[in-house]
């Protein structure tokens, strides 16, 4: 269901065709939010028009598309914003469920992994801060092209930084 509302977000944002949104999805928002697939958002833009909360605005070669928000469909994101989520949904995370298996690795492996836990979200955090700079320089509105969504993901892997540091401590001096 939350894909609905991400796509109408999303061409709230701007109008977009289809390999945009897949686009969007697979670089920013998938990575971070919630994860689709072309398979799943072409169906899903056929909703969303057959409902008119979405619009086709534009019609280019080999029938590409560009798709934008309506007043209806900006009604229907508002509103669900608005209604806060019911629930935290399921959770898929695998990084986390190989957290929870660590105990099957040798304490210097469990190290390794958390070393690669520190690597890899600093490396997010200077991205995010990159798409921070760069939402801010293309809008003064703080709340347009993500940059509340990058800072919340900055702040996120500061804090799996500290943890991660926090643990590989924790198993250096329980072995």
């Amino acid at each position: 269901m939350a894909l609905r509302y991400a796509l109408l977000g999303l061409l709230d944002d701007r109008p977009s065709s289809g390999y945009e949104l897949t686009q969007r999805f697979a670089e920013g928002i998938g990575a971070y939010a919630w994860d689709a697939k072309h398979s799943q958002i072409y169906p899903e833009l056929r909703k969303l028009l057959a409902e008119d909360l979405i619009a086709i605005s534009d019609q280019g070669a080999r029938g590409r598309k560009t798709y934008t928000i309506t007043e209806a469909g900006r009604r229907e994101l508002r509103g669900w914003l608005l209604e806060g989520p019911a629930s935290i949904g399921g959770v898929r995370n695998e990084y986390v469920l190989r957290l929870f298996l660590l105990s099957a690795l040798e304490p210097d492996e469990a190290v390794r992994i958390l070393q690669h836990t520190v690597d890899f979200a600093e490396q997010q955090i200077e991205q995010l801060n990159g798409a921070y700079a760069n939402a801010r320089a293309r809008q003064d509105d703080i709340t347009s092209y993500g940059a509340l969504a990058a800072q919340y993901g900055v702040y996120a892997y500061r804090a799996t930084v500290e943890w991660a540091h926090w643990a590989i401590g924790e198993l250096r001096s329980a072995h």
